[in-house]
């Protein structure tokens, strides 16, 4: 079996990854009621990134920092920004911003627990400028789609490694995620066994490939992440059959009096 591909992650660990796909007003809510605890990844979702762009992942980062750090949130007005700002902030970045960005942080989260920010970008091209965008902004780690080119997927494992965030390629909608893997240069420290939204909604007889967990693991050391299932016998089920990591947003994605309970709830179950 192949050497484990290096991580922020601890693979000796499982956790609960929190997307935020809605607006930054509820992203800033929800972060602002998450547990303390080294099992919690957030995520800019895909639709809150289209939203918001550079700006959004940013702002996610700060706000989990902020959260971690045990300091107040900075206030939720930085998130009411029209399309304009967004744009015009976009366009500053772009002016003062280099290429490498320092990865270190400025805040000391309480009991050493550092914020880890994934960026679903879901990339189907431009590998390396992408991850540049992600790395701008402070995530951790960047997502990619397998049904992106194999060129593309090269250049994004290899620039997330240049950039020191961690590579995840998603397999949504990939009926062979193995044959993805091995055409690849190097692979990547996480992968994605994700069943869609849509194909949630729309086909109710779609199941999670949760057999897909053990084929890739039983060839490559590399950690396992569950999307698209969001209740707790989801979770218990992804568990049991060895995923590392666990995606939930339909339970967070706006902040209600029941987001720390059902958080804390499916921590629990991963433990």
């Amino acid at each position: 079996m192949a050497h484990r591909p290096t991580s922020k992650l601890n693979p000796k660990k499982c956790y609960l990854q929190v997307a935020l796909n809605s607006t930054l007003e509820e992203a800033h809510k929800i972060i602002n009621a998450l547990p303390i605890s080294d099992r919690i990844i957030v995520e800019a979702g895909t639709p809150l990134i289209k939203r918001y762009g550079e700006h959004g992942i940013r702002q996610i980062r700060q706000w989990y920092e902020q959260r971690l750090s045990g300091q107040l949130l900075t206030s939720v007005a930085t998130a009411n920004v029209s399309s304009k700002s967004v744009l015009s902030l976009l366009f500053q970045s772009a002016l003062t911003q280099t290429k490498t960005v320092p990865r270190a942080s400025t805040i000391k989260p309480e009991n050493d627990i550092f914020p880890y920010v994934v960026a679903d970008l879901k990339t189907m091209d431009r590998g390396e400028t992408e991850v540049e965008i992600a790395a701008r902004a402070g995530a951790s780690a960047a997502i990619a789609l397998g049904t992106a080119p194999i060129e593309t997927l090269n250049s994004f494992v290899e620039q997330c490694e240049t950039h020191g965030l961690d590579a995840m390629i998603d397999m949504m909608n990939v009926e062979f995620p193995l044959s993805v893997l091995r055409a690849l240069k190097k692979v990547p420290p996480v992968v994605i066994i994700h069943r869609g939204v849509d194909e949630e909604k729309f086909n109710r007889e779609k199941q999670i490939p949760l057999h897909e967990i053990r084929r890739i693991k039983g060839n490559y050391n590399i950690m396992i992440s569950i999307a698209g299932g969001d209740t707790i016998r989801e979770v218990q089920r992804s568990i049991f059959n060895d995923a590392d990591i666990v995606v939930i947003w339909k339970s967070v994605y706006q902040e209600t009096s029941e987001t720390i309970s059902l958080v804390e709830g499916f921590l629990k179950e991963i433990k």
